[in-house]
């Protein structure tokens, strides 16, 4: 055994179990936003970032669509998602984009996903107004990849769900009760610079945003 690993197994020793520390208390920043302020703040963040942000009522299926309706192809969303039937009851008929629904394994569907879809649709937890964050759970029925491999990401936010910080979002919806198994924070849409500094948008995901503020 080399004489500094031995000399640090024998500082090991001698110090014994030391006892548990209290942790610091750290403070949390709090602000004083009505909902009205938070989507404000939530809005000016997120389309500082390039993000779209467009507030919407009981029609937003219809709403998506003419935001959608001039690039024309195929929207993907999750029919057993949270927002399936209601996107599905009020999508237009005949239009410029249909409905693909999410029903195989990405191993079956792969061509598709990458060759035939435009855009891809979710629900989202709820927002962060101080970082213009949307807060997304993916799931079985709205996966990941909803949110990712299409050039543009649509996204249904309540403006109840508008949080002022992360920790009030945390403590609003009871985290603590049952964590998932994977979260997503999103503040606008895909981008990456490269060593001279070019900002390019749409190099690791959708290269557009499109979040829908129902009110």
């Amino acid at each position: 055994m080399s004489d500094a690993r031995s000399g640090i197994l024998q500082r090991l020793r001698a110090g014994g179990i030391q006892e548990e520390q209290t942790p610091p208390d750290i403070p949390l920043r709090r602000f004083d936003w009505d909902p009205a302020e938070c989507l404000r703040r939530f809005r000016a963040r997120m389309e500082a970032a390039h993000g779209e942000v467009h507030q919407v009522g009981a029609d937003w299926p219809q709403r998506m669509y003419e935001l959608l309706h001039r690039e024309g192809g195929a929207l993907l969303y999750g029919p057993q998602g949270p927002l399936g039937p209601a996107l599905e009851q009020g999508w237009p008929d005949r239009g410029a984009v249909r409905l693909i629904p999410y029903l195989e394994p990405v191993e079956a569907c792969r061509d598709t996903l990458f060759r035939s879809v435009d855009a891809g649709f979710t629900s989202c937890r709820g927002a962060i107004a101080e970082t213009g964050s949307l807060v997304l759970w993916p799931t079985p029925q709205e996966p990941r990849l909803l949110s990712l491999v299409p050039p543009i990401h649509c996204v249904l936010l309540d403006a109840a769900e508008i949080c002022s910080t992360f920790h009030e979002l945390l403590t609003r919806q009871a985290w603590q009760t049952g964590m998932p198994g994977n979260v997503l924070l999103i503040s606008g849409p895909s981008k990456s610079a490269d060593i001279e500094q070019t900002l390019a948008y749409g190099v690791h995901g959708p290269q557009r945003l499109v979040v829908l503020v129902r009110s």
